[in-house]
């Protein structure tokens, strides 16, 4: 414990390791496996940290504190999205899809329905919010990428996900712009009015509006 205090983490698994091989059974063989899987995820080790975490729960599905073990599954692939996160706003967002992303949703997920009351659910809550909003931004890029490149019927249909899937996230609003420059660019006018007439109703002072009525620019540099 010392050492993993002392964030000398690869000295602090091989001790765990070792009391886990001597005295295999009992607490604190078990507690020497949780911090083996949160010194791992400490050194930033994912693979490593995420096979402990398997590992425990598999072992122990009934153990005191397994809710933590799945807490810290969703951790792990928490921080990896970050991560991905800057990297989508440096390069072009089709080169990675955001695995790490839907991973950590998922396990969190998996906490808040088996352990409602466990005192990680706020909080993983808290964070499965922030990750629809992640991928919904995600999906929102991808439909920009191909709105550039003249691929407009993938753009809309890209964009339409993001309103059935991410019904609650900011994005619905430049999806929704995106489906109506997509029906604009396609000729489609019924389908560009009517978006356009929804989009008017539920964001009636969009700075995409502002830049739609004049000449159409990079309006997906707003971010840049």
């Amino acid at each position: 414990m010392e050492e993993l205090e002392g964030a000398h983490y690869e000295r602090a698994i091989q001790l765990f390791e070792r009391l886990e091989s001597s005295y295999p059974f009992g607490t604190y063989a078990q507690q020497a496996q949780m911090n083996i899987a949160y010194a791992n995820y400490k050194a930033q080790d994912q693979a490593q940290a995420l096979a402990a975490v398997e590992r425990f729960v598999k072992l122990h599905p009934n153990h005191t504190h397994v809710d933590y073990m799945y807490y810290l599954r969703g951790l792990i692939s928490f921080n990896d999205q970050i991560g991905f996160l800057n990297f989508i706003y440096e390069q072009d967002p089709t080169e990675r899809d955001p695995k790490a992303t839907r991973e950590a949703f998922t396990a969190f997920k998996a906490l808040v329905e088996k352990f409602p009351d466990s005192q990680y659910t706020p909080d993983a809550i808290d964070r499965m919010k922030y990750l629809i909003n992640a991928m919904a931004s995600y999906e929102v890029h991808v439909a920009r990428y191909y709105y550039r490149r003249g691929a407009y019927l993938a753009s809309v249909n890209r964009a339409m996900g993001v309103l059935s899937d991410y019904r609650d996230s900011p994005s619905i609003e430049e999806a929704l712009f995106i489906m109506i420059r997509g029906y604009d660019k396609m000729g489609n006018k019924q389908l560009h009015d009517d978006a356009l007439r929804v989009f008017k109703q539920n964001y009636p002072n969009s700075k995409f509006l502002e830049e739609g009525v004049k000449k159409e620019r990079q309006w997906w540099k707003f971010w840049s």
